[in-house]
């Protein structure tokens, strides 16, 4: 079952179950969840790994950064992949699980999120992937609200995440065993 945004709130105030949420968020959202913003932006370069046991990420390389109230625009370029980091962050309880879409005015302009899922125990920031399909620049200003995020209760035990990406670390420093 998707929560509401009334438990969302108090989940917000009591647990901290998001941080950071824009004034926006905290007194009239959207739908069921939460409009996420983006608040860093990475080129990738180089080759990257995903073997059965180990795994590397490609270089990446910080090109933009949301500061609180001043406006930074920046141009995606065509076919090019990107990773972005949210403004937001999230400490998810052991019994919600979340799932993140992109929002239409980017996949209505060929732009569109690789986001995903957030498994029950992660906590930290929210790393994915854009890219612009198109073969024109697409302007982003930096702190837009890019996804959605919904909560969806889990019944029974879950398994907490125990992986290396707690926190929100964006990349890898080497070729690293996977846990």
């Amino acid at each position: 079952m998707v929560l509401g945004i009334e438990q969302l709130h108090t989940l917000v105030k009591e647990q901290g179950l998001v941080t950071n949420l824009s004034e926006r968020e905290l007194t009239n959202p959207e739908g069921a969840g939460f409009d996420l913003r983006i608040g860093e932006l990475y080129e990738v370069s180089g080759q990257g790994l995903l073997g059965v046991t180990e795994r590397e990420t490609p270089e990446i390389k910080l090109i933009a950064a949301y500061e609180n109230g001043k406006t930074i625009e920046i141009q995606l370029k065509p076919h090019v992949y990107y990773i972005f980091k949210t403004v937001e962050e999230v400490n998810m309880p052991e019994d919600l699980l979340a799932i993140m879409t992109p929002r239409s005015t980017l996949f209505r302009s060929g732009v569109y999120v690789f986001g995903g899922q957030v498994p029950p125990g992660y906590k930290g920031g929210l790393n994915m992937g854009i890219y612009n399909y198109r073969d024109t620049d697409f302007r982003l200003e930096m702190g837009a609200r890019v996804v959605h995020i919904m909560f969806f209760e889990v019944k029974g035990k879950a398994n907490l995440y125990r992986g290396q990406w707690q926190g929100g670390r964006t990349t890898t420093d080497k070729k690293e065993t996977q846990v």
